[in-house]
This record gives structure tokens, C-alpha cells and sequence, in this order.
């Protein structure tokens, strides 16, 4: 067996291409421990042209500035929930990549209710149509508006990133349970529509609890990142390996996988028990 060396493996990558000459929007980079920054940083990685976008009041705390003179990449500042400024990013991004659309990353979500620290018994209703909307719905009106600017390109890849907890009761992920459980319809039901009229494809990523800033926020994080460590066979699933699958899954070696939750978390999502759970450490 062969083994690489960390350079020889860099170059590897790096001569890979998987991506070349495909143009993307990735939305979501906050700053770098965000999974949207690595993402966006992989794709332009294997020769992709992207532009990056988020809200305008997350461009102004984070970092995204910083991410796009890095990978010369523009950024497009855009509410995802907002249609005008949705059809101003695909219009946007077509004229300055030079064509169509072949990927799209969404990468956004947010809850009121969990920032303001609500119980799941008293939620406010207000709030959870708030979080539907940014976290669920603008799926939907980032795949609509993308249709209706005739965006993509045919045989393109859309992926939204997602959680367990839509299948499975995590208490203190709250309403952000339902919102997911939402995104993953929308991915089934567009999927259908964009494969028929487009054979693009729309699939969600189910990540490990992954230590990003809008993630490390929730309440009881150390400890179910910890319990998923211990369950999974694998471990955890980080922020570069995702990175690295959403490539895979942007590129033309997943051209016939579509309408999909694809759970990438090192196994836990298979586990009953794992004896090292048990184990107090």
C-alpha cells in the first residue's frame, strides 16, 4: 500500500479538477468555521468559478469579505427568504461567471425561537414562521428563482445541508427539527420537477453535529457532539470531509444520484448502540 505524504496528497487534490470549468453559488459563509466557507474553498479547489452570497446583516459580522478576495470571488449580499434580491443574485452571478449555473450550496438556517432561548413547549408562533421562512422555505425560493431566471444549467447539482434531528427527536434542536424535516420535502418534491425540465438534481446532506458558529450556539452541543463521537464508527464527520462530499456531489461522478438524504456522519445515523457510549468517560 501506498501511503502519501500531506504535500504529495495536496497536489493530488489539487490535480483532481472535479469541478473544472463549472460555475456555483454557495450561500451560507460566515467566516471559517463555517461548512459554506469550506465548501466554497474545496469547489474553487477543483477549478470551479463561484460567487458567494448571505444576508446583509451576516455579511456585516462575519468574515464572507475576506473569503471572496481569497478565492476571487464575488459577493452578491442576498436575503435568501427575500425574492427580489434571489433573482438579482442568479441574474448577478450569471453575468459575472460568464453563463449558467451548474451548483448551488444552500447553507442557511436560523431559528428565533433557539436564540431567544424559548422551550419547545412555549414557542413563539411569530418566530417559528420567521425560522420556517429563513430556514426551510427559502429552499424552495432559491430553486424557484432559480428557475424562473433560467439559471441552470442541465445536469446542474443543488444541495442544502440538514440534520438528523428531522427524523429523530434531539430535544433541544426545537422547531429547527421541523424546519429540516420541511427542507428535506422541498428537495423530494422540487427534485422531481428540476430532474423532469432540467435533469438537475436536488439532494440534502445530513452532517455530524459539526462545530460551526451558528452550531456550537445550540443549547447541550458539547454533549450531543460528544454522544454522536461515541456512537459513530467513524467518529464525526468534520467541515472539510463535507466539503469534500458536497464536491463529489456537485461533480459530474453523482450526475444520476438525485432527491436524496444523504446521511454523512460517520455512521451514527445506523447505530443502535455503540458499547462505547456506555462507557463514562
Amino acid at each position: 500500500m501506498v501511503i502519501l505524504d500531506t504535500e504529495t496528497k495536496l497536489m493530488t487534490e489539487q490535480n483532481m479538477q472535479l469541478l473544472q470549468g463549472k460555475r456555483g453559488i454557495v450561500f451560507g459563509a460566515l467566516d471559517e468555521n463555517s461548512i459554506a466557507w469550506k465548501v466554497a474553498e474545496k469547489c474553487v479547489a477543483h477549478g470551479s468559478t463561484i460567487t458567494l452570497t448571505n444576508a446583509p446583516v451576516a455579511l456585516r459580522m462575519g468574515k464572507i469579505q475576506e473569503l471572496g478576495e481569497k478565492l476571487d470571488a464575488e459577493v452578491i449580499p442576498a436575503d435568501a427568504t427575500n425574492l427580489e434580491d434571489l433573482e438579482n443574485l442568479f441574474t448577478r452571478s450569471m453575468e459575472v461567471l460568464g453563463g449558467k449555473i451548474d451548483f448551488v450550496l444552500h447553507a442557511v438556517g436560523m431559528s428565533v425561537n433557539v436564540r431567544k432561548k424559548k422551550a419547545y413547549t412555549d414557542l413563539n408562533y411569530d418566530w417559528m414562521l420567521k425560522s420556517m421562512d429563513i430556514s426551510a422555505i427559502s429552499f424552495h425560493k432559491v430553486m424557484q428563482t432559480a428557475v424562473k431566471t433560467e439559471a441552470l444549467s442541465d445536469w446542474g447539482s443543488i444541495l442544502a445541508l440538514t440534520y438528523i434531528a428531522a427524523q429523530r427527536v434531539f430535544p433541544d434542536y426545537s422547531e429547527m427539527a421541523e424546519a429540516k424535516a420541511l427542507l428535506e420535502s422541498f428537495a423530494r418534491s422540487f427534485g422531481y420537477h428540476l430532474g423532469e425540465q432540467k435533469k438537475v438534481r436536488v439532494n440534502t446532506i445530513s452532517q455530524s453535529p459539526t462545530r460551526t458558529t451558528a452550531g456550537s450556539g445550540i443549547k447541550g452541543f458539547d454533549d450531543f457532539f460528544g454522544y454522536a463521537e461515541k456512537m459513530s464508527p467513524l467518529g464525526n464527520a468534520d467541515a472539510d470531509s463535507c466539503a469534500d462530499f458536497c464536491v463529489v456531489l456537485f461533480s459530474d461522478l453523482s450526475r444520476m444520484v438525485t432527491m436524496q438524504n444523504i446521511y454523512h456522519d460517520g455512521g451514527f445515523s445506523s447505530m443502535g448502540i455503540n458499547p462505547r457510549a456506555l462507557t463514562q468517560s
